[in-house]
């Protein structure tokens, strides 16, 4: 069975698409940008800024799903320069631990908002 998973303390979805899905154990998690939820307005700064705001963006959402980001099991990184690549891995690298998450990191021609960043991702719920 398909249940929508929504949180308050990430943006909420601005089309027509759901924060996240979850079947059975596993969560499907639509991408993040860098927008702050309290604000709706993309936080300041750069790609560190913007990559550490994905990841409470995306903390909110699998928290509503009865999970963390330690059960990521894969993860898709959209940059709008790869020439941001080692400053974002360098934040994304703050947040996880061995084993890491399976990943691929592409550079896209444009992201919404204009955002530097949007990462998507799939983590199960134990």
């Amino acid at each position: 069975m398909k249940q929508v998973i929504n949180s308050t303390n990430s943006p909420a979805a601005v089309g027509p698409y759901s924060q996240a899905i979850k079947a059975g154990n596993l969560v499907f998690c639509s991408g993040q940008i860098g927008i702050d939820h309290r604000t709706n307005a993309m936080v300041e700064g750069g790609i560190k800024e913007q990559t550490q705001q994905v990841f409470s963006n995306m903390q909110g959402v699998l928290k509503a799903a009865n999970t963390t980001l330690n059960n990521i099991l894969k993860m898709t990184v959209y940059l709008a320069d790869m020439n941001d690549f080692v400053a974002m891995n360098e934040v994304y690298a703050t947040y996880f631990k061995e084993p890491y998450p399976a990943r691929a990191t592409v550079e896209v021609a444009r992201l919404p908002k204009d955002a530097l960043i949007e990462i998507e991702c799939i983590a199960y719920v134990k």
